[in-house]
């Protein structure tokens, strides 16, 4: 390595000198460290002291929202347009001319299911008839099948049989050698 970037013992000596003097200087005393941190018990019960005070909060305000919710959601819809869909529903006497609507609009929709399964039923009868008939082709087919294996290992185990070697037959009428004089 280079010696210039070598460090040498005494510039560790002095930095941890220096480094030490000023820890101590930092640290409290322990009066002092007693008055700054509370103990362990303390700071527990702080804690456990907020999150029950949130609890009550959360539990006083479901309460007051059910018991005055109506109020609440018109005060709020009143002050401001936006929040208008908060506002309590209407009473039922307002509401009726919409519920002969809506009853209405029920029938069509219900007379419209009622098409909706009938067809439905339809097509699940047809389906079913189709695979019936579809399970008949495929029962026929099996039934090709092992017919035509059954012939063809009834003609494989049978052995031919070897024939005679038959000399072949003589023509009747073959031609006459060539004769000598006819060259």
């Amino acid at each position: 390595m280079n010696a210039m970037f070598r460090p040498t013992h005494s510039e560790f000596h002095t930095d941890l000198r220096a480094a030490t003097r000023a820890a101590d200087a930092v640290k409290p005393s322990s009066d002092e460290a007693a008055t700054i941190r509370p103990s362990l018990a303390r700071r527990v019960l702080r804690r456990l002291t907020r999150l029950l005070v949130v609890f009550c909060m959360g539990v006083g305000s479901t309460l007051a929202w059910q018991s005055y919710g109506d109020r609440a959601r018109a005060m709020i819809a009143k002050s401001s347009p936006q929040l208008a869909w908060l506002a309590p529903q209407a009473a039922a006497s307002e509401t009726a001319a919409p519920a002969v609507a809506a009853s209405a609009d029920l029938q069509k929709l219900a007379l419209g299911l009622a098409a909706v399964r009938q067809s439905v039923d339809q097509l699940t009868s047809q389906l079913a008839a189709a695979q019936q008939q579809m399970g008949g082709d495929i029962a026929k087919l099996q039934a090709n099948e092992q017919e035509i294996l059954h012939k063809l290992s009834a003609t494989a185990s049978r052995p031919t049989a070897a024939s005679p070697h038959k000399p072949a037959p003589v023509a009747a009428s073959a031609p006459p050698p060539p004769s000598p004089q006819a060259r």
